[in-house]
């Protein structure tokens, strides 16, 4: 199970309250919950690959965090980034590489 998100708030919800309100309780609080229609490991995965496609990687690095905590393994994380260099981009698989290793750390490590 998910734990409730605050981040929007944390971080925006004085500057944009309502952003804040439907990143932490619908994004969050309604869409990562249903864990019914699929796991959170899952919905880390997509999410991941997502962000990755498009070059988000502040956004990336956070989720690569979450993915962690949801199970996924840096051996699973790299080849995702592996197959999707070829459909997204060379240089956005070179970027995301440091981050694996930011969150997971370096060989031997988990």
């Amino acid at each position: 199970m998910m734990k409730k998100q605050t981040a929007g708030r944390n971080q925006l919800g004085n500057l944009a309250p309502k952003f804040a309100e439907l990143n932490d309780d619908v994004l969050f609080g309604e869409i990562w919950s249903r864990e019914d229609k699929l796991n959170l490991r899952d919905r880390s995965l997509i999410t991941i690959s997502a962000l990755m496609a498009m070059g988000l990687y502040p956004q990336l690095k956070s989720h690569l965090i979450m993915g962690k905590e949801h199970g996924l393994k840096k051996e699973e994380v790299v080849e995702v980034v592996t197959q999707l260099a070829f459909y997204v981009g060379w240089p956005k698989a070179w970027s995301t590489f440091p981050l694996i290793l930011e969150v997971y750390g370096t060989d031997g490590e988990e």
